[in-house]
């Protein structure tokens, strides 16, 4: 189904006009002919042919449509895709036309959906969002969806908590309309499958001996820390879903990441334990380069010769105290020193 984009010349108000004008007129007959009746011939011709004009010339009016920037309307007439007016405007369509949109009363966690069901007819209060007639208009401007959290294990198995939000519009109202039962149910469908199998591939953090990328290569990629990069081939896979509906994926974004909570508190003592030995690792090495420093400079000034057994001590208690978590207690030596 290819989109027909009709340049409907905008006759809204000329139409208005014209119907308010000969509602006015075939009122002002029915006062005459009711008051001519009997008095004049034809004044019934003229009381009754008022009256049909006043019933019938309302009609017109069903065809007025109003867009505004960034809408668009999809026309059907029995049942046959006519085309699809975007430009904004007050236009007079044929009245036996029909607006169509399939996903006008569907509401999603996204951007838009609000303001068009306050549109729509029918709404019992702004908490509960009841209608009973949605607003069939199309929206083309950029639209926020927000699946919310899903449980998904990543490449390890771990079970891992993630959202997303994705920037999508209709770029194709025909394709959207037609191609699609619902295109915003759809949309949240395949933005659930391709987040499923885009985590799937990657570990939750750097792991060894995985590959992300598909080249048969261990790599550093991960849900953590290749964020930028896990929502761009998130975006291609719910493009590539979606284009037979006329949708465009502008942008996707990981909105919230963390464990499961079953094994939350699992991992993180896993990162406290691997933080402590970073830290350890960093402290010894630290104090193996003073401890080098310390006897360099003993030897450099002469200021006391130590034979192995010596330094090893020294070391071993240098060691001990720049290494240990609590502050050296000081010890005096007044002996001597062997």
């Amino acid at each position: 189904m290819e989109e027909k984009i009709l340049k409907n010349k905008k006759h809204g108000m000329r139409v208005l006009l014209i119907c308010l004008l000969v509602e006015i007129l075939s009122i002002t007959g029915i006062v005459f002919g009711a008051i001519m009746t009997g008095e004049v011939t034809g004044g019934g011709f003229l009381l009754g042919l008022s009256i049909f004009v006043t019933c019938v010339a309302w009609f017109p009016l069903v065809g007025l449509r109003i867009l505004k920037p960034q809408e668009a309307l999809v026309l059907t007439l029995f049942g046959n895709y006519i085309g699809t007016i975007r430009e904004p405007g007050f236009y007079f369509v044929n009245p036996f036309c029909t607006s169509v949109n399939p996903a006008a009363n569907t509401k999603l966690a996204q951007s838009g959906d609000l303001e068009s069901n306050i549109n729509g007819i029918g709404i019992k209060n702004a908490s509960e969002m009841t209608i009973t007639i949605g607003n069939n208009k199309i929206s083309l401007k950029n639209m926020t969806l927000n699946n919310g959290r899903q449980k998904i294990n990543d490449c390890l198995g771990n079970p891992v908590e993630i959202g997303i939000a994705v920037i999508w519009k209709v770029t194709d109202t025909a394709k959207a309309v037609f191609n699609v039962d619902n295109y915003k149910e759809y949309l949240s469908l395949q933005c659930d499958s391709a987040l499923r199998n885009i985590v799937r591939i990657y570990p939750y953090d750097v792991a060894s001996n995985v590959d992300t990328t598909g080249d048969g290569l261990a790599d550093e990629g991960s849900l953590r820390g290749s964020s930028e990069t896990v929502a761009s081939r998130i975006r291609d896979e719910i493009q590539s879903k979606v284009s037979d509906a006329g949708l465009e994926i502008v942008e996707a974004r990981i909105t919230y990441l963390a464990y499961a909570p079953e094994i939350a508190s699992v991992m993180l003592q896993r990162q406290q334990a691997s933080a402590i030995i970073d830290a350890r690792k960093m402290i010894v090495d630290g104090a193996v380069g003073m401890v080098e420093m310390a006897l360099e400079r003993l030897n450099e000034k002469q200021v006391v010769e130590l034979d192995e057994e010596r330094k090893a001590a020294m070391v071993s208690n240098l060691l001990v105290v720049l290494c240990g978590n609590r502050d050296a207690q000081p010890v005096v030596n007044s002996g001597s020193l062997y």
